[in-house]
């Protein structure tokens, strides 16, 4: 859900663009989701590759950043405290 709201923020603001200039913070907004769009791509295209469902897990594993960041932050919070 957070991603689609983000997919929507970033349409609204590119339709925004066209209308008139943006601030710094609306073009980091858009620059941030566009970089998330291409991290979601090779990661769709592993998983649809045969084993890609047991790949994607140990890619994601090995290299964390291949998440776009609205997935990242979910696994943030779904994180356990660490026990003493």
């Amino acid at each position: 859900m957070q991603e689609l709201r983000q997919s929507k923020e970033a349409m609204r603001l590119i339709k925004k663009s066209t209308r008139t200039t943006l601030t710094d913070l609306e073009k980091e907004k858009i620059k941030i989701q566009l970089i998330d769009i291409c991290k979601s791509i090779p990661a769709l295209t592993i998983f649809l590759l045969p084993g890609g469902t047991l790949l994607l897990p140990i890619l994601i594993k090995l290299i964390p950043d291949i998440l776009p960041s609205a997935f990242r932050d979910q696994n943030d919070n779904l994180r356990l405290p660490a026990s003493k």
